[in-house]
């Protein structure tokens, strides 16, 4: 029995749709959906800036990862950094903006 997880991107059935998933991202986007800089497609992976296709909505965290909707072309550092977080942390914290605390937010109640 293996210790390892299988990676849901691949398992069920779902590798030749996450296959055909990445091919269709690969082509329909050039720039990074996070730092929004341009991404060189001729880079392969370990470079750091090479092209990943990344869930908005993390697969730890219930996203589909064979959606066309729950996709996005970034870099892989960029992936890296933004891990299983929101998109928005990422993207602040990827243009130096401070994320926002939850102590930060306004408190708001319902009227009775």
């Amino acid at each position: 029995m293996s210790k390892h997880k299988q990676d849901p991107r691949r398992a069920n059935g779902r590798a030749y749709q996450r296959d055909q998933l990445r091919k269709r991202v690969l082509a329909a986007y050039d720039t990074c959906a996070i730092c929004g800089r341009p991404i060189d497609k001729t880079l392969k992976t370990p470079h750091p800036m090479s092209p990943e296709v990344d869930e908005i909505i993390p697969v730890s965290r219930g996203g589909n990862p064979i959606d066309w909707h729950n996709v996005q072309l970034v870099h892989r550092c960029c992936n890296r950094m933004k891990s299983n977080h929101s998109n928005r942390w990422a993207i602040d914290k990827a243009h130096g903006r401070p994320a926002a605390k939850p102590s930060s937010m306004p408190f708001q109640t319902v009227g009775i």
